[in-house]
């Protein structure tokens, strides 16, 4: 699997869609948990990355800012734009 290493704006950005959030009832919806939250900016580093967002593990010994993921179909065929 290839590795990959967030930016720091990337790295911020994902720490704080972790964050806890207020649980205020607004207009008969709940809001996203942090998990949900955390999973929707994972998803959108994949696509913006070109990696699959359900299988990014850690790199031991490394950083948070460096994980590995296995290539989309796109990025592997080098199809991307």
């Amino acid at each position: 699997m290839p590795e990959f290493k967030l930016t720091k704006e990337q790295h911020e950005s994902l720490l704080v869609s972790c964050s806890p959030v207020r649980m205020i009832k607004i207009a008969g919806e709940w809001p996203k948990s942090p998990q949900e939250n955390a999973n929707a900016a994972w998803r959108r580093l994949g696509e913006e990355l070109g990696f699959d967002h359900m299988t990014v593990k850690p790199v031991p010994g490394r950083s948070s800012r460096y994980f590995t993921a296995t290539l989309t179909k796109e990025e592997k065929d080098g199809d991307r734009s």
